[in-house]
Protein backbone atom coordinates (compact mmCIF):
# COMPACT_ATOMS: atom_id res chain seq x y z
CA UNK A 1 0.00 0.00 0.00
CA UNK A 2 1.38 3.48 -0.78
CA UNK A 3 3.18 5.40 1.91
CA UNK A 4 0.47 8.08 1.90
CA UNK A 5 -1.90 5.51 3.41
CA UNK A 6 -1.30 4.10 6.87
CA UNK A 7 -1.15 0.32 7.09
CA UNK A 8 -4.52 -1.31 7.63
CA UNK A 9 -6.65 -4.14 6.30
CA UNK A 10 -9.56 -2.67 4.40
CA UNK A 11 -12.74 -4.56 3.76
CA UNK A 12 -12.87 -5.82 0.21
CA UNK A 13 -15.71 -6.10 -2.23
CA UNK A 14 -15.75 -8.14 -5.41
CA UNK A 15 -18.01 -5.91 -7.47
CA UNK A 16 -17.54 -2.51 -5.91
CA UNK A 17 -20.83 -2.91 -4.04
CA UNK A 18 -20.16 -2.84 -0.30
CA UNK A 19 -21.89 -1.45 2.71
CA UNK A 20 -21.52 2.10 1.34
CA UNK A 21 -24.19 3.99 -0.56
CA UNK A 22 -22.58 4.09 -4.01
CA UNK A 23 -21.77 7.77 -3.55
CA UNK A 24 -19.44 9.20 -6.24
CA UNK A 25 -16.06 10.29 -4.87
CA UNK A 26 -13.27 12.03 -6.79
CA UNK A 27 -9.72 11.56 -5.45
CA UNK A 28 -7.37 14.44 -6.34
CA UNK A 29 -3.70 13.66 -5.61
CA UNK A 30 -0.49 14.38 -7.59
CA UNK A 31 1.36 11.35 -6.17
CA UNK A 32 0.39 8.55 -8.55
CA UNK A 33 0.90 5.66 -6.11
CA UNK A 34 -1.08 7.41 -3.35
CA UNK A 35 -3.82 8.37 -5.81
CA UNK A 36 -4.27 4.81 -7.08
CA UNK A 37 -4.13 3.37 -3.56
CA UNK A 38 -6.79 5.73 -2.20
CA UNK A 39 -9.05 5.21 -5.20
CA UNK A 40 -8.88 1.40 -4.92
CA UNK A 41 -9.47 1.55 -1.17
CA UNK A 42 -12.54 3.74 -1.56
CA UNK A 43 -13.93 1.46 -4.28
CA UNK A 44 -13.45 -1.53 -1.96
CA UNK A 45 -15.83 0.18 0.50
CA UNK A 46 -18.59 0.28 -2.12
CA UNK A 47 -18.21 3.82 -3.41
CA UNK A 48 -17.87 4.83 -7.06
CA UNK A 49 -14.46 6.49 -7.32
CA UNK A 50 -12.41 8.27 -9.98
CA UNK A 51 -9.12 10.13 -9.67
CA UNK A 52 -7.35 13.26 -10.94
CA UNK A 53 -3.71 14.37 -10.74
CA UNK A 54 -4.35 18.02 -9.86
CA UNK A 55 -7.01 20.71 -9.46
CA UNK A 56 -7.32 21.52 -13.15
CA UNK A 57 -7.87 17.89 -14.14
CA UNK A 58 -10.35 17.60 -11.27
CA UNK A 59 -12.43 20.50 -12.61
CA UNK A 60 -12.61 18.77 -16.00
CA UNK A 61 -13.64 15.42 -14.50
CA UNK A 62 -16.26 16.97 -12.21
CA UNK A 63 -18.32 18.07 -15.22
CA UNK A 64 -18.63 14.47 -16.49
CA UNK A 65 -18.18 12.31 -13.41
CA UNK A 66 -20.37 14.51 -11.16
CA UNK A 67 -19.10 13.43 -7.75
CA UNK A 68 -20.81 14.28 -4.48
CA UNK A 69 -17.54 14.26 -2.52
CA UNK A 70 -14.08 15.49 -3.50
CA UNK A 71 -11.07 14.17 -1.57
CA UNK A 72 -8.17 16.45 -2.45
CA UNK A 73 -4.53 16.95 -1.52
CA UNK A 74 -3.46 20.49 -0.63
CA UNK A 75 -0.09 20.75 -2.36
CA UNK A 76 -0.29 20.01 -6.10
CA UNK A 77 1.06 21.51 -9.33
CA UNK A 78 -0.97 23.77 -11.67
CA UNK A 79 -3.89 24.11 -9.20
CA UNK A 80 -3.60 23.23 -5.51
CA UNK A 81 -6.33 22.11 -3.11
CA UNK A 82 -7.25 25.63 -1.97
CA UNK A 83 -7.48 26.80 -5.58
CA UNK A 84 -9.75 23.86 -6.40
CA UNK A 85 -11.97 24.59 -3.38
CA UNK A 86 -12.38 28.22 -4.38
CA UNK A 87 -13.03 27.33 -8.02
CA UNK A 88 -15.81 24.96 -6.95
CA UNK A 89 -17.35 27.68 -4.81
CA UNK A 90 -17.24 30.10 -7.74
CA UNK A 91 -19.10 27.51 -9.83
CA UNK A 92 -21.75 27.16 -7.06
CA UNK A 93 -21.31 23.38 -7.04
CA UNK A 94 -22.83 21.71 -4.00
CA UNK A 95 -19.88 19.41 -3.31
CA UNK A 96 -18.49 18.14 -0.03
CA UNK A 97 -14.71 18.77 -0.07
CA UNK A 98 -12.37 16.85 2.24
CA UNK A 99 -8.76 18.05 2.47
CA UNK A 100 -5.68 15.78 2.73
CA UNK A 101 -2.75 17.55 4.33
CA UNK A 102 0.73 16.88 5.67
CA UNK A 103 1.49 17.84 9.24
CA UNK A 104 3.29 20.99 8.09
CA UNK A 105 0.23 22.37 6.29
CA UNK A 106 -2.46 21.79 8.95
CA UNK A 107 -2.92 25.56 9.33
CA UNK A 108 -3.70 25.77 5.61
CA UNK A 109 -6.23 22.95 5.98
CA UNK A 110 -7.93 24.85 8.79
CA UNK A 111 -8.05 27.87 6.47
CA UNK A 112 -9.70 25.63 3.87
CA UNK A 113 -12.42 24.68 6.36
CA UNK A 114 -13.08 28.38 6.96
CA UNK A 115 -13.42 28.71 3.18
CA UNK A 116 -16.04 25.96 3.03
CA UNK A 117 -14.25 22.59 3.16
CA UNK A 118 -16.06 19.91 5.15
CA UNK A 119 -13.09 18.49 7.09
CA UNK A 120 -9.47 17.41 6.73
CA UNK A 121 -7.24 14.38 7.34
CA UNK A 122 -3.50 14.37 7.94
CA UNK A 123 -1.09 12.15 5.99
CA UNK A 124 -0.36 9.29 6.14
CA UNK A 125 -4.08 8.64 5.84
CA UNK A 126 -5.54 6.29 8.45
CA UNK A 127 -8.00 4.08 6.49
CA UNK A 128 -10.30 3.69 9.50
CA UNK A 129 -10.51 7.46 10.03
CA UNK A 130 -11.04 7.98 6.32
CA UNK A 131 -13.87 5.43 6.24
CA UNK A 132 -15.64 7.12 9.18
CA UNK A 133 -15.18 10.58 7.67
CA UNK A 134 -16.52 9.50 4.27
CA UNK A 135 -19.57 7.90 5.91
CA UNK A 136 -20.32 11.20 7.68
CA UNK A 137 -19.78 13.15 4.46
CA UNK A 138 -22.17 10.84 2.60
CA UNK A 139 -24.81 11.30 5.29
CA UNK A 140 -24.39 15.08 4.97
CA UNK A 141 -24.81 14.96 1.20
CA UNK A 142 -27.88 12.73 1.43
CA UNK A 143 -29.43 15.18 3.92
CA UNK A 144 -28.69 18.08 1.57
CA UNK A 145 -30.38 16.25 -1.30
CA UNK A 146 -33.45 15.48 0.80
CA UNK A 147 -33.70 19.12 1.78
CA UNK A 148 -33.38 20.28 -1.84
CA UNK A 149 -36.14 17.90 -2.94
CA UNK A 150 -38.35 19.03 -0.06
CA UNK A 151 -37.78 22.68 -0.88
CA UNK A 152 -38.67 22.09 -4.53
CA UNK A 153 -41.82 20.18 -3.61
CA UNK A 154 -42.87 22.81 -1.11
CA UNK A 155 -42.26 25.62 -3.57
CA UNK A 156 -44.32 23.85 -6.25
CA UNK A 157 -47.20 23.35 -3.81
CA UNK A 158 -47.21 26.93 -2.56
CA UNK A 159 -46.52 25.80 0.97
CA UNK A 160 -43.72 25.01 3.36
CA UNK A 161 -44.47 21.94 5.44
CA UNK A 162 -47.80 22.60 7.10
CA UNK A 163 -47.57 26.36 6.47
CA UNK A 164 -50.18 27.19 3.84
CA UNK A 165 -50.63 30.40 1.90
CA UNK A 166 -49.93 32.47 -1.20
CA UNK A 167 -50.33 36.03 0.03
CA UNK A 168 -47.30 38.35 -0.28
CA UNK A 169 -46.70 38.20 3.48
CA UNK A 170 -46.57 34.40 3.45
CA UNK A 171 -44.39 34.31 0.34
CA UNK A 172 -41.98 36.60 2.17
CA UNK A 173 -42.11 34.17 5.10
CA UNK A 174 -41.15 31.29 2.79
CA UNK A 175 -38.12 33.21 1.53
CA UNK A 176 -36.98 33.99 5.06
CA UNK A 177 -37.34 30.35 6.09
CA UNK A 178 -35.28 29.29 3.07
CA UNK A 179 -32.54 31.73 4.05
CA UNK A 180 -32.52 30.77 7.72
CA UNK A 181 -32.92 26.98 7.49
CA UNK A 182 -29.47 25.96 6.09
CA UNK A 183 -27.65 27.90 8.82
CA UNK A 184 -27.23 27.25 12.54
CA UNK A 185 -28.17 30.84 13.39
CA UNK A 186 -30.74 31.52 16.11
CA UNK A 187 -34.23 32.52 15.01
CA UNK A 188 -36.82 34.64 16.84
CA UNK A 189 -40.43 34.13 15.71
CA UNK A 190 -43.17 36.42 16.95
CA UNK A 191 -46.84 36.95 16.32
CA UNK A 192 -50.25 36.59 17.90
CA UNK A 193 -51.29 33.32 19.53
CA UNK A 194 -52.43 30.79 16.99
CA UNK A 195 -50.52 32.19 14.00
CA UNK A 196 -48.30 29.12 13.61
CA UNK A 197 -45.03 29.96 15.34
CA UNK A 198 -44.19 26.35 16.15
CA UNK A 199 -45.00 25.32 12.57
CA UNK A 200 -42.36 27.78 11.44
CA UNK A 201 -39.86 26.27 13.89
CA UNK A 202 -40.64 22.74 12.71
CA UNK A 203 -40.29 23.75 9.07
CA UNK A 204 -36.92 25.40 9.65
CA UNK A 205 -35.74 22.22 11.37
CA UNK A 206 -37.04 20.01 8.53
CA UNK A 207 -35.27 22.12 5.90
CA UNK A 208 -31.95 22.19 7.77
CA UNK A 209 -29.00 19.83 7.91
CA UNK A 210 -30.28 18.83 11.36
CA UNK A 211 -33.41 17.16 9.93
CA UNK A 212 -32.37 13.71 11.19
CA UNK A 213 -31.43 15.01 14.64
CA UNK A 214 -33.82 15.69 17.57
CA UNK A 215 -36.40 18.46 17.55
CA UNK A 216 -37.38 19.39 21.11
CA UNK A 217 -40.08 21.94 21.98
CA UNK A 218 -40.85 23.49 25.35
CA UNK A 219 -43.40 26.13 26.36
CA UNK A 220 -41.73 28.39 28.89
CA UNK A 221 -45.09 29.77 30.06
CA UNK A 222 -46.60 26.36 30.76
CA UNK A 223 -43.98 25.21 33.28
CA UNK A 224 -43.75 26.59 36.83
CA UNK A 225 -40.80 28.87 37.46
CA UNK A 226 -39.38 26.45 40.03
CA UNK A 227 -39.22 23.63 37.46
CA UNK A 228 -38.35 25.48 34.25
CA UNK A 229 -34.61 25.62 34.82
CA UNK A 230 -34.52 21.89 35.54
CA UNK A 231 -36.56 21.16 32.40
CA UNK A 232 -34.16 23.14 30.23
CA UNK A 233 -30.78 22.27 31.76
CA UNK A 234 -31.51 19.02 33.61
CA UNK A 235 -30.44 18.17 37.16
CA UNK A 236 -28.27 15.81 39.16
CA UNK A 237 -29.61 13.43 41.78
CA UNK A 238 -30.16 15.32 45.03
CA UNK A 239 -30.01 18.77 43.40
CA UNK A 240 -33.26 19.67 45.14
CA UNK A 241 -36.08 18.04 47.10
CA UNK A 242 -37.65 15.42 44.85
CA UNK A 243 -34.62 15.02 42.56
CA UNK A 244 -34.32 11.29 43.18
CA UNK A 245 -32.29 10.63 40.03
CA UNK A 246 -30.31 12.42 37.35
CA UNK A 247 -32.49 13.93 34.60
CA UNK A 248 -31.37 15.24 31.24
CA UNK A 249 -32.76 18.61 30.22
CA UNK A 250 -33.94 19.89 26.85
CA UNK A 251 -30.48 21.03 25.81
CA UNK A 252 -28.98 17.57 26.14
CA UNK A 253 -32.01 15.93 24.56
CA UNK A 254 -31.73 18.30 21.60
CA UNK A 255 -27.96 17.83 21.13
CA UNK A 256 -27.03 18.26 17.42
CA UNK A 257 -30.66 19.14 16.71
CA UNK A 258 -33.05 22.02 17.32
CA UNK A 259 -34.55 23.39 20.54
CA UNK A 260 -37.76 25.42 20.26
CA UNK A 261 -38.38 27.74 23.22
CA UNK A 262 -41.96 29.02 23.02
CA UNK A 263 -43.04 32.10 24.99
CA UNK A 264 -39.43 33.06 25.69
CA UNK A 265 -40.52 36.37 27.27
CA UNK A 266 -42.21 34.41 30.08
CA UNK A 267 -38.88 32.91 31.16
CA UNK A 268 -37.71 34.29 34.50
CA UNK A 269 -34.64 36.61 34.39
CA UNK A 270 -32.25 34.22 36.15
CA UNK A 271 -33.00 31.49 33.59
CA UNK A 272 -32.61 34.00 30.76
CA UNK A 273 -29.09 34.74 32.03
CA UNK A 274 -28.20 31.04 31.99
CA UNK A 275 -29.70 30.64 28.51
CA UNK A 276 -27.59 33.55 27.27
CA UNK A 277 -24.46 31.86 28.61
CA UNK A 278 -25.28 28.64 26.76
CA UNK A 279 -25.75 30.56 23.52
CA UNK A 280 -22.40 32.30 24.01
CA UNK A 281 -20.27 29.47 25.38
CA UNK A 282 -22.10 26.37 24.07
CA UNK A 283 -21.69 24.84 27.52
CA UNK A 284 -23.88 24.54 30.62
CA UNK A 285 -24.19 22.79 33.97
CA UNK A 286 -27.06 20.67 35.17
CA UNK A 287 -28.66 21.86 38.39
CA UNK A 288 -26.48 20.55 41.18
CA UNK A 289 -23.77 19.58 38.70
CA UNK A 290 -20.09 20.45 38.83
CA UNK A 291 -18.98 19.63 35.30
CA UNK A 292 -19.60 21.60 32.13
CA UNK A 293 -21.63 19.90 29.42
CA UNK A 294 -20.80 20.73 25.79
CA UNK A 295 -23.79 21.09 23.52
CA UNK A 296 -24.49 21.73 19.84
CA UNK A 297 -28.06 23.01 19.60
CA UNK A 298 -29.82 25.37 17.23
CA UNK A 299 -32.18 27.68 19.13
CA UNK A 300 -35.51 28.89 17.76
CA UNK A 301 -37.43 31.09 20.18
CA UNK A 302 -40.94 32.50 19.96
CA UNK A 303 -43.12 35.07 21.67
CA UNK A 304 -46.68 36.33 21.17
CA UNK A 305 -45.67 39.95 21.79
CA UNK A 306 -43.39 42.31 19.93
CA UNK A 307 -39.96 41.35 21.29
CA UNK A 308 -38.74 44.96 21.36
CA UNK A 309 -41.73 45.87 23.50
CA UNK A 310 -40.91 42.93 25.74
CA UNK A 311 -37.36 44.29 26.12
CA UNK A 312 -38.64 47.75 27.00
CA UNK A 313 -41.01 46.29 29.59
CA UNK A 314 -38.20 44.26 31.16
CA UNK A 315 -39.77 40.92 30.19
CA UNK A 316 -36.92 39.98 27.85
CA UNK A 317 -33.24 40.74 28.46
CA UNK A 318 -31.82 43.05 25.82
CA UNK A 319 -28.60 41.03 25.40
CA UNK A 320 -30.59 37.80 25.04
CA UNK A 321 -32.85 39.46 22.47
CA UNK A 322 -29.89 40.44 20.29
CA UNK A 323 -28.39 36.98 20.63
CA UNK A 324 -31.65 35.31 19.54
CA UNK A 325 -32.60 37.84 16.88
CA UNK A 326 -30.18 36.76 14.15
CA UNK A 327 -33.21 35.97 12.00
CA UNK A 328 -36.45 37.74 12.98
CA UNK A 329 -39.73 36.37 11.65
CA UNK A 330 -43.01 38.18 12.25
CA UNK A 331 -46.15 36.15 11.52
CA UNK A 332 -49.22 38.06 10.34
CA UNK A 333 -52.60 37.40 11.98
CA UNK A 334 -55.16 35.53 9.92
CA UNK A 335 -57.32 38.65 9.50
CA UNK A 336 -54.41 40.22 7.61
CA UNK A 337 -54.22 37.36 5.11
CA UNK A 338 -57.87 36.49 4.41
CA UNK A 339 -57.05 35.46 0.85
CA UNK A 340 -55.35 32.38 2.31
CA UNK A 341 -58.48 31.18 4.14
CA UNK A 342 -59.78 29.01 1.22
CA UNK A 343 -56.37 27.28 0.94
CA UNK A 344 -56.20 26.71 4.68
CA UNK A 345 -59.76 25.40 4.81
CA UNK A 346 -59.14 22.92 2.01
CA UNK A 347 -55.94 21.71 3.64
CA UNK A 348 -57.69 21.20 6.98
CA UNK A 349 -60.56 19.35 5.32
CA UNK A 350 -58.08 16.92 3.75
CA UNK A 351 -56.36 16.41 7.09
CA UNK A 352 -59.55 15.70 9.02
CA UNK A 353 -61.04 13.55 6.28
CA UNK A 354 -58.06 11.24 6.66
CA UNK A 355 -58.09 11.36 10.45
CA UNK A 356 -61.83 10.86 10.99
CA UNK A 357 -62.73 8.74 7.98
CA UNK A 358 -64.82 11.48 6.35
CA UNK A 359 -65.28 12.38 2.67
CA UNK A 360 -65.97 16.10 2.70
CA UNK A 361 -65.07 17.80 -0.58
CA UNK A 362 -65.18 21.46 0.41
CA UNK A 363 -67.31 24.32 1.72
CA UNK A 364 -70.36 26.04 0.26
CA UNK A 365 -70.17 29.65 -0.90
CA UNK A 366 -72.27 30.81 2.06
CA UNK A 367 -70.05 28.98 4.53
CA UNK A 368 -66.90 30.33 2.89
CA UNK A 369 -68.29 33.87 3.08
CA UNK A 370 -68.81 33.49 6.83
CA UNK A 371 -65.29 32.13 7.24
CA UNK A 372 -63.76 34.98 5.27
CA UNK A 373 -65.61 37.78 7.09
CA UNK A 374 -64.96 36.49 10.60
CA UNK A 375 -62.24 38.33 12.57
CA UNK A 376 -60.50 35.15 13.93
CA UNK A 377 -59.11 36.30 17.28
CA UNK A 378 -57.63 32.81 17.72
CA UNK A 379 -56.09 32.93 14.23
CA UNK A 380 -55.22 29.70 12.39
CA UNK A 381 -55.61 27.57 15.50
CA UNK A 382 -59.22 28.70 15.84
CA UNK A 383 -59.92 28.16 12.12
CA UNK A 384 -58.48 24.66 12.32
CA UNK A 385 -60.72 23.77 15.28
CA UNK A 386 -63.78 25.14 13.46
CA UNK A 387 -63.06 23.05 10.35
CA UNK A 388 -62.43 19.88 12.35
CA UNK A 389 -65.81 20.25 14.05
CA UNK A 390 -67.53 21.04 10.75
CA UNK A 391 -66.13 18.00 8.91
CA UNK A 392 -67.49 15.76 11.67
CA UNK A 393 -70.95 17.39 11.65
CA UNK A 394 -71.35 17.68 7.86
CA UNK A 395 -73.76 15.03 6.51
CA UNK A 396 -72.99 15.71 2.83
CA UNK A 397 -70.02 16.51 0.63
CA UNK A 398 -69.86 20.22 1.44
CA UNK A 399 -69.71 22.12 4.72
CA UNK A 400 -72.71 24.44 4.97
CA UNK A 401 -73.17 27.52 7.10
CA UNK A 402 -75.33 25.46 9.49
CA UNK A 403 -72.31 23.33 10.44
CA UNK A 404 -70.29 26.35 11.52
CA UNK A 405 -70.35 27.74 15.08
CA UNK A 406 -73.24 30.17 15.55
CA UNK A 407 -70.94 32.99 16.61
CA UNK A 408 -69.56 33.16 13.06
CA UNK A 409 -72.93 34.22 11.67
CA UNK A 410 -73.74 36.97 14.20
CA UNK A 411 -73.31 40.58 13.12
CA UNK A 412 -70.78 41.08 15.91
CA UNK A 413 -68.57 38.38 14.43
CA UNK A 414 -67.99 40.27 11.22
CA UNK A 415 -64.95 42.34 10.74
CA UNK A 416 -66.06 45.74 11.82
CA UNK A 417 -64.87 48.58 13.95
CA UNK A 418 -66.30 46.83 16.95
CA UNK A 419 -63.89 43.92 16.61
CA UNK A 420 -60.87 45.63 15.18
CA UNK A 421 -58.04 46.63 17.46
CA UNK A 422 -57.34 50.17 16.41
CA UNK A 423 -53.94 51.30 17.59
CA UNK A 424 -52.56 54.78 17.60
CA UNK A 425 -49.06 56.04 18.36
CA UNK A 426 -48.47 55.81 22.07
CA UNK A 427 -50.67 52.75 22.61
CA UNK A 428 -48.87 50.39 24.95
CA UNK A 429 -48.62 46.63 24.57
CA UNK A 430 -50.62 46.25 27.78
CA UNK A 431 -53.43 48.37 26.35
CA UNK A 432 -53.47 46.40 23.09
CA UNK A 433 -53.50 43.14 25.01
CA UNK A 434 -56.35 44.39 27.19
CA UNK A 435 -58.36 45.29 24.10
CA UNK A 436 -57.78 41.86 22.54
CA UNK A 437 -58.91 40.11 25.72
CA UNK A 438 -62.01 42.28 25.92
CA UNK A 439 -62.91 41.53 22.29
CA UNK A 440 -62.40 37.80 22.76
CA UNK A 441 -64.48 37.70 25.96
CA UNK A 442 -67.27 39.63 24.20
CA UNK A 443 -67.09 37.16 21.33
CA UNK A 444 -67.43 34.17 23.68
CA UNK A 445 -70.15 35.72 25.80
CA UNK A 446 -67.69 36.08 28.73
CA UNK A 447 -66.83 32.38 28.57
CA UNK A 448 -63.29 32.52 29.97
CA UNK A 449 -62.43 28.91 29.13
CA UNK A 450 -63.37 29.44 25.49
CA UNK A 451 -61.64 32.82 25.43
CA UNK A 452 -58.41 31.34 26.78
CA UNK A 453 -58.57 28.64 24.11
CA UNK A 454 -59.02 31.21 21.33
CA UNK A 455 -56.22 33.38 22.69
CA UNK A 456 -53.88 30.40 22.87
CA UNK A 457 -53.19 30.77 26.60
CA UNK A 458 -54.07 28.78 29.68
CA UNK A 459 -57.14 29.63 31.76
CA UNK A 460 -54.80 30.41 34.67
CA UNK A 461 -52.83 32.87 32.52
CA UNK A 462 -56.06 34.57 31.42
CA UNK A 463 -57.19 34.95 35.05
CA UNK A 464 -53.80 36.41 35.96
CA UNK A 465 -54.02 38.95 33.13
CA UNK A 466 -57.58 39.90 34.10
CA UNK A 467 -56.52 40.38 37.72
CA UNK A 468 -53.65 42.61 36.63
CA UNK A 469 -56.03 44.61 34.43
CA UNK A 470 -58.48 44.93 37.35
CA UNK A 471 -55.68 46.10 39.62
CA UNK A 472 -54.64 48.79 37.15
CA UNK A 473 -58.23 50.00 36.83
CA UNK A 474 -58.62 50.25 40.62
CA UNK A 475 -55.37 52.17 40.97
CA UNK A 476 -56.61 54.67 38.38
CA UNK A 477 -59.88 55.13 40.28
Amino acid sequence: MPSEIASSSPQSSDSGQGQASGERILVVEDDRAARIGLTELIRAWGYVAEDAADGEEALQKITTFRPGIVLTDLVMPRMDGLGLLRALQDQLTDLCVVILTAQGTVETAVEAIRDGAYDYLTKPVDPHRLQILLAKAVERQETRREVRVLRRQLRDQGSFGRIIGNTPAIRKLYRTIEQAAPTSASVLVWGESGTGKELVAQTIHQLSDRIHQPYIAINCAAIPETLLESEIFGHEKGAFTGAVERRLGCFELAHRGTLFLDEIAEMVPVTQVKLLRVLQERTFRRLGGRTEQNVDVRIIAATNVNPLDAVQRGKLREDLYYRLNVFSIELPPLRARREDIPLLVQSFIGEFNARNGRDVRGVSQDALALLEQYHWPGNIRELRNVIERATILTPGEFIEAAQLPPELSTPQARTSERHQITLSPGTTVDEAEMRLIEITLAHTGQNKTRAAELLGISLKTLHNKLNRMKGRDQSVD
